[in-house]
């Protein structure tokens, strides 16, 4: 094997960002942070939409298919912004559970209320830190991961709305 592929093979994966190093590492810990707990997120929902019983199964079982749906798709960009500031992201299920600050539910039976109030808590956590994360961005101007975040944050506090009116109507 020449010396040109040996060198490219064992090259830095640290892509230039022009935002600095300090900006890359804080940026990137607290991105890498928020994705595992996208991903924990994720998960509790789809836990809680396949153990969703009772009188308005159907309704919930599909609202929390959707929920997963708009949080699955908050992880590809997330990861990819860390590569673009020159981070490395998250590599396992193993490393997504040391960083996740979102607690799992492996309780063999949730009442659907409390999976809607935890699920709730949860993205309302899950808000407060993107918030967090937007103003690390802020700190270090970097426009584009803070602009992914505002969309983020929004779709975060729809699933609270619902999650709230639901409980709200359910006297939960």
């Amino acid at each position: 094997m020449n010396s040109t592929i040996k060198e490219r093979r064992s090259a830095s994966l640290h892509t230039p960002s022009g935002l600095g190093a300090e900006a890359g590492r804080d940026i990137t810990a607290g991105a890498n942070a928020l994705l595992a707990d996208v991903f924990a997120l994720f998960m509790k929902t789809k836990n809680f939409h396949w153990h969703m019983s009772g009188a308005s199964f159907r309704d919930w079982h599909l609202m929390l298919d959707d929920q997963s749906d708009e949080l699955m798709a908050i992880t590809d960009p997330l990861a990819e912004r860390v590569r673009k500031l020159g981070g490395s992201t998250l590599r396992s299920i193993r490393d997504i559970s040391a960083k996740q600050r979102i607690a799992d539910n492996d309780a063999e039976f949730v009442h659907p209320h409390e999976m809607l109030a935890e699920l709730r808590s949860d993205n309302a956590d899950l808000a407060a830190r993107m918030r967090a994360l937007h103003a690390v961005c802020d700190e270090h101007n970097d426009v584009a991961t803070a602009s992914l975040l505002e969309n983020w944050i929004d779709e975060t506090e729809k699933r609270i709305w619902f999650l709230f009116e639901i409980l709200r109507s359910t006297n939960a």
